[in-house]
């Protein structure tokens, strides 16, 4: 063992230096080199996905910490310790890039929503969740931005070279309100079902509508001069790129139902075809310039249904964790990045114009909330009370979309862009920590109505189609034409055509009732499984 010793020290001290031999110098083999930057992108990606993933398990495991303070703070505040930690190392810290937001972490969180979004009460909700999502940042928006504009003009606030179309601009940015945000918060309430679907189908949507905005009103800032023409081909524009955000993606949608009914014999790739065709929708609509955020969530809902019918459970099992591990990272590294980048980025600090955005942000939210219920409750059936209009007012938290679209403007456009970053990370870490921590507190007190834990039984199923149908038929004698007659409509064609076309096999033509109790069964088993159950899986058929 010496004599090997002896023969091998050489070589390991020759990789580090050059060894005379016949009074010549030769390079000694290298038995052990360092080249750090031919890994250096995915060691450190990879770095900051642990660094996310290890942050998320040791806060679930310190139940006085998770059951005062949301997650998305605390990942806040462990951002800003990193990134104060590089500055004092003399380092720049990393910025939350608006490319790798927007075609890296969003999607995950988009398609996880879009996917696995409750059809029955979004569609229920529809009309109201559009009407705060589209009107409700419209006004927002607009109410914010000439207030601002009217504030900047005073003598007092030095913000005399600020104009209108930047007000403008800005306050499209800062009315997105924050799926990531609203997410975070509200899964850990448990909030009713009601008011979930309308906050976070509202999030959902109004981001579309925001991105649209902003673009549109970033165009006119450019332009300087704006025309009745332009304002006209801005509003066709706003409809376009809306619409034709849906329209891509339903056709990835049905493509990717089309393409799972002849996957029988390759069970392997089925998961891949939900991720790409549903990646390939985002990205086909950013390609155009329409709303990648709508193609996501159009294709997620259009496909789940079709594909679910012809895929294995062993798929089904893999998509859901998947996305739920996929959109839990890119989550947890948005806030972690977010508090990293406020301390990297430019700021510039005015009391007036911040103080000033911080109470129009809420101001606009309860007014428009309020204004807009009083409408909307001419045509509900179930009223949103004022405890629930509080709530949805209340659930407004900005995030990463509203701090990446004012990172993304341009400072020769955009001279402000520094104080709106500033004013943005303000309203962002006032909503996350203030209304973010005091969310729950509310909930109880006011004693807001939480989330039921039961699943549907096969006979309450029996029941609800009974009564769904019971009042079609009663809507078609009385010769009106309300949702349960338009939504059997959908549902007969659906079926006469859609699953003929997009299942294969005998699904298409199985009853709506032996596929619940399928359905059902499968949840009963993944439930056991994740509780890991030792006892035998018992039958749906005691549920009757």
């Amino acid at each position: 063992m010496p004599v090997v010793a002896l023969f091998f020290l050489p070589l390991l001290i020759g990789s580090c230096r050059g060894i005379d031999h016949n009074e010549t110098d030769q390079r000694v083999f290298p038995v052990i080199s360092i080249n750090y930057q031919h890994v250096q992108m995915p060691f450190e990606i990879s770095l900051w996905i642990l660094l996310a993933s290890i942050l998320k398990l040791g806060f679930h495991l310190v139940p006085h910490v998770s059951a005062v303070v949301p997650e998305s703070c605390v990942l806040i505040v462990v951002g800003l310790l990193v990134g104060g930690l590089i500055r004092v190392l003399g380092e720049d810290p990393p910025v939350l890039d608006s490319q790798l937001f927007f075609l890296c972490l969003l999607p995950p969180i988009i398609l996880d929503a879009g996917y696995f979004l409750p059809i029955r009460p979004f569609m229920e909700n529809v009309g109201t969740i559009l009407t705060f999502a589209v009107l409700g940042t419209l006004w927002s928006a607009f109410f914010m931005g000439v207030a601002l504009y009217g504030a900047c003009q005073l003598e007092g606030a030095e913000l005399a070279g600020v104009d209108l179309l930047s007000c403008l601009l800005f306050g499209s940015i800062v009315s997105a309100v924050d799926p990531v945000a609203v997410l975070a918060v509200f899964q850990e309430i448990h909030i009713n079902e009601l008011l979930h679907i309308l906050v976070f189908g509202e999030s959902l949507l109004n981001d579309a509508v925001t991105v649209v905005l902003y673009h549109l009103f970033e165009e006119f800032v450019h332009r300087g001069e704006v025309t009745a023409g332009d304002v006209f081909l801005g509003v066709v524009c706003f409809f376009v790129v809306s619409v034709g955000g849906v329209l891509v993606g339903c056709v990835y949608g049905f493509l990717a139902a089309f393409t799972s009914r002849f996957t029988a014999h390759t069970r392997v790739i089925e998961p891949l075809f939900v991720f790409l065709y549903s990646y390939m929708a985002y990205l086909s609509a950013e390609v155009f310039h329409l709303s990648g955020i709508m193609a996501l969530i159009a294709c997620g809902v259009v496909m789940r249904p079709y594909v679910e019918a012809n895929i294995s459970h062993k798929s089904y099992t893999t998509i859901k964790y998947f996305l739920k591990m996929w959109s839990s990272v890119s989550e947890t590294l948005i806030f972690i990045f977010l508090g990293v980048s406020t301390v990297a980025g430019p700021h510039a600090w005015n009391w007036t114009f911040v103080s000033l955005t911080l109470a129009l942000c809420l101001l606009s939210r309860v007014l428009g909330v309020v204004g807009l219920t009083f409408i909307i409750n001419k045509y509900r059936m179930v009223k949103l009370s004022g405890k629930d209009q509080f709530i949805v007012a209340y659930g407004g938290l900005r995030g990463a979309i509203a701090f990446s679209l004012a990172f993304l403007l341009s400072s020769e456009s955009c001279a402000m862009k520094d104080l709106f970053l500033t004013a943005v990370i303000t309203v962002i870490f006032f909503t996350v920590f203030v209304q973010g921590m005091t969310i729950r507190p509310l909930v109880d007190l006011l004693a807001v109505k939480k989330k039921k834990q039961s699943k549907f039984s096969v006979n309450e199923e029996i029941h609800t189609q009974f009564l769904e149908h019971l009042l079609t038929g009663i809507e078609d004698v009385c010769g009106h034409y309300g949702h349960h007659h338009w939504r059997d409509k959908i549902s007969r064609f659906n079926k006469r055509y859609m699953m003929r076309f997009l299942i294969g096999g005998e699904r298409s033509q199985e009853p709506q009732l032996i596929s619940f109790y399928k359905q059902m069964e499968l949840e009963q088993t993944m439930k056991m499984l994740e509780n890991n159950s030792t006892t035998s899986l018992s039958s749906a058929a005691t549920q009757l």
